[in-house]
């Protein structure tokens, strides 16, 4: 892949085969971008995962970035009021799933009860590309709406490991202060090294990079406690 005059003078501020310690890495991320908009922060984690193995999950990170989330909440009528009172942007049911079945996507995020899973089921062409169905594992089908609408407002995110063994999470953007990205790390991180498989081997975090969005990686220096 051939890159731009900009991303190759970035390359020349630091060793790009060396390590740094995470306060460090965030740093020079902020220092090595060179785009005019606020560029975000992404995080790259490689896992040494078994074929059967996966990490997934979700956690709300310690300082946001993102503006907040329109909530879709697909439940029954006598549940609707208690959605858009704890936030939701649109509650209902059959009328929301007809509008997203034709391509409504006015939203940021989907929950559904669990007695709708049957109707919104049928939307996994449109939401499933998308990564917008509800799914338990993430906390997005659930009886408790009102918890999970809270959650999804303060800015709970989903991480996963994808077929390759790596996660990839966006944590922050360069305006922001390196130290609340670096908690934005250490927070994922930890969530990661728990959520570590039973009979993971050895050397379960292979690898853990930084990065904004145009320019280079910062390899950071991270050892998973013994």
């Amino acid at each position: 892949m051939k890159h731009g005059k900009q991303y190759r003078e970035s390359l020349k501020k630091y060793n790009p085969s060396e390590s740094y310690d995470l306060k460090k890495a965030c740093e020079l991320v902020k220092e090595l971008k060179f785009a005019k908009f606020d560029e975000t922060v992404e995080l790259h984690v490689c896992l040494k995962l078994g074929k059967s193995q996966t990490v997934r999950d979700t956690l709300v990170l310690p300082n946001q970035f993102k503006g907040e989330k329109k909530v879709l909440v697909f439940c029954k009528e006598d549940r609707v009021k208690e959605a858009l009172d704890a936030g939701a942007a649109y509650a209902g049911a059959a009328e929301y799933v007809d509008k997203v079945k034709n391509g409504w996507l006015d939203f940021d995020v989907a929950v559904a009860t669990p007695d709708m899973m049957k109707d919104v089921g049928r939307l996994g062409m449109v939401l499933g590309r998308r990564g917008l169905m509800p799914n338990p594992k993430t906390g997005t089908v659930t009886a408790d709406i009102v918890s999970a609408i809270n959650e999804l407002k303060k800015g709970r995110v989903e991480y996963r490991a994808d077929k390759g063994g790596v996660v990839h999470l966006a944590v922050g953007k360069v305006s922001m202060d390196a130290d609340k990205v670096a908690e934005n790390v250490e927070a994922l991180l930890s969530e990661i090294v728990r959520k570590k498989p039973a009979d993971a081997k050895a050397d379960y975090v292979q690898s853990v990079s930084v990065n904004s969005t145009m320019g280079p990686g910062v390899w950071v220096d991270f050892k998973e406690a013994e």
